[in-house]
């Protein structure tokens, strides 16, 4: 064969390789698809998916699989996604505890950057940092003033150390300034707990576990940490309006797929996803839970988890958490 006719043998050989790729991609997918969650039944990012992957399976015609494999990390997931085969058939739940896991773990068997492709965001949800009913801080102004004041004196409490609302406990104290002490609890419920007797005097958590105290006016929320106000309470100012200026801390759940997952079958997955996450119906059970229905291209999230590391990372190293 001389190199005219190996060159046009090269060519048709790819040809037919994306071709068969794009059919595969059309009629994609054929069978069920798994999405790994590493988190156990019940919480913010259990529930998303299992919204999000309910209609996205009427969608594709195949049903979705929502698999839960929690374990410190999310390295169980991990591992799981990782040793499927790139086809598109086992997605991965992906969320801002991914990004912490990279500076608060020693060594991680996987790379959440390099080691998949994102598909898309599914929804956002910011803390709530929230007082007792009976609280003499009406602002958390007022809360960081008590707190520059007597050092030491007051306690904010979270759930385990390097969770989110942890850190996001770290990140206030940096950033402010002020003083406080951290008690950490296993459960958010046990925080709240602790709230309602008084034994901290500001919890940080979620909407979802403290919108049950806002309903039976047994808390207050004094700020939220979002970049915006959240829809749920339009009237509670941000932490950076209520003066920590530029304090953001954002939630978020995605879907990736193990690197080398076909890229029409990720343009495939984004554009039933943004349809999904778009539904007036699916946008509106998701703020019952606090959470702000957002889905958008493979790079934004990318770029978000990226960020996220290189924040959590500060944070984790000025506060001098220990690597676990």
């Amino acid at each position: 064969m001389n190199s005219l006719n190996r060159a046009i043998h090269y060519i048709l050989a790819a040809s037919l390789i994306v071709a068969a790729t794009a059919a595969s991609a059309q009629t994609y997918p054929t069978r069920p698809v798994r999405a790994i969650l590493p988190f156990a039944a019940g919480g913010l990012a259990d529930i998303t998916t299992r919204i999000v992957a309910d209609k996205l399976g009427d969608k594709l015609g195949q049903r979705i699989i929502v698999d839960n494999q929690p374990g410190a990390g999310g390295i169980a997931a991990a591992r799981s996604v990782l040793a499927a085969p790139p086809d598109g058939y086992t997605l991965a739940v992906v969320t801002n505890g991914s990004a912490i896991s990279v500076p608060l773990f020693k060594t991680l068997p996987f790379d959440p950057v390099a080691d998949f492709v994102p598909i898309s965001e599914m929804g956002t949800f910011d803390l709530a940092l929230a007082v007792n009913a009976g609280s003499p801080y009406h602002t958390l102004a007022d809360f960081l003033k008590d707190a520059k004041a007597n050092p030491g004196k007051l306690n904010i409490g979270t759930i385990s150390v390097g969770s989110t609302q942890n850190l996001g406990a770290e990140l206030l104290r940096s950033m402010s300034g002020a003083d406080f002490a951290l008690v950490t609890y296993r459960t958010a419920p046990e925080a709240l707990i602790a709230l309602l007797r008084n034994d901290i005097q500001l919890i940080v958590e979620y909407y979802a576990t403290v919108k049950p105290g806002l309903d039976d006016h047994k808390v207050r929320v004094l700020a939220t940490s979002g970049e915006h106000r959240t829809r749920m309470l339009p009237k509670v100012p941000t932490v950076s309006e209520a003066g920590v200026p530029g304090y953001v801390v954002t939630s978020w759940n995605a879907l990736f797929a193990p690197k080398g997952t076909p890229g029409e079958v990720i343009t495939k997955l984004n554009g039933m996803v943004r349809e999904v996450v778009a539904l007036p119906e699916i946008k509106q059970r998701l703020l019952d839970l606090g959470i702000e229905a957002q889905a958008g291209p493979p790079e934004e999230i990318e770029a978000r988890l990226k960020a996220d590391i290189a924040k959590w990372t500060k944070v984790i190293e000025d506060a001098k958490i220990p690597k676990l």
